[in-house]
């Protein structure tokens, strides 16, 4: 269950209340805390849309401070002693992050941030996502080349903005799906990407457009089976050679130009069906 409250603190003060280590961040004290967010799963924290907050979470990985990042979170608590490792650190430091640790579980830190600011609501309320439904939502994603590390952590925050505006699950799934596959062959094929999300009523369209090798034969590339993955990819389980195939399957319109030494673009749209 994710917690939510609001506040005005520095990181100074919630330190202090809560005995907590900083780890990273020691110069930033003074940096002010709007709210309070507490969450152990990915999929709440990348769907988290205020920003100036500090996240509570007992999930000390990678993913997770990526996440956060992307939510523009400015700190992050991690309770229940969980100590990051260095990796994690040096991601922190390098986008300017706040890292503390506590002892306390999510309850009593929850508690006694609560109950440090007179103005706060010492009784947390569940989490509400309040998002409002426009004509058009257009975001813009980067993806890097061969960061198997972080992949799947885009698709993952497609799939959070479009349930937060209210799609049909079902096609959620099927956006969700090409989208993976589609920055999954960025990370395999390309040096990097961009892709845009572009959603509204009558459909949702995805078109990632890459600077890489090309593809010399798209008939071939769309043939069930086909891969040009490297011995390396496919000891980690890519290269299966269904990555394309599966983003006709679930698209409604799919269009792939490629040039050979410069890249690939690919744009596909999903039709929303009225009730």
């Amino acid at each position: 269950m994710a917690e939510e409250f609001r506040l005005n603190l520095n990181i100074k003060k919630i330190k202090e209340v809560l005995k907590a280590d900083v780890v990273q961040g020691k110069k930033l004290l003074s940096t002010k805390i709007n709210g309070v967010y507490a969450s152990d799963l990915v999929s709440d924290v990348l769907a988290y849309s205020k920003s100036g907050s500090v996240l509570l979470t007992g999930l000390c990985t990678k993913q997770v401070v990526i996440s956060a990042y992307l939510s523009l979170f400015k700190a992050i608590i991690f309770i229940r002693g969980k100590k990051p490792n260095k990796e994690i650190l040096e991601f922190a430091e390098e986008k300017n992050m706040i890292i503390l640790l506590t002892e306390n579980d999510m309850f009593e830190a929850c508690v006694k941030i609560a109950n440090a600011d007179s103005n706060s609501i010492s009784n947390f309320v569940k989490l509400i996502e309040s998002v409002e439904k426009k004509n058009t939502i257009i975001r813009k994603f980067h993806i890097d080349g061969q960061d198997f590390s972080n992949s799947g952590l885009l698709s993952t925050q497609i799939k959070s903005i479009l349930q937060n505006i209210g799609y049909d699950p079902y096609l959620i799934k099927r956006v969700s799906i090409s989208a993976y596959e589609g920055e999954m062959n960025v990370v395999m094929h390309a040096k990097e990407a961009n892709l845009i999300l572009n959603a509204n009523e009558k459909e949702i369209q995805i078109i990632i457009d890459d600077r890489g090798k090309g593809i010399s034969d798209i008939e071939l590339a769309m043939q069930k089976g086909y891969s040009t993955a490297t011995e390396d990819q496919r000891v980690l389980g890519f290269g299966s050679g269904m990555g394309l195939p599966n983003i006709k399957k679930n698209s409604d319109e799919l269009k792939i130009s490629s040039e050979v030494g410069a890249g690939t673009k690919v744009e596909m749209k999903f039709y929303v069906i009225q009730e």
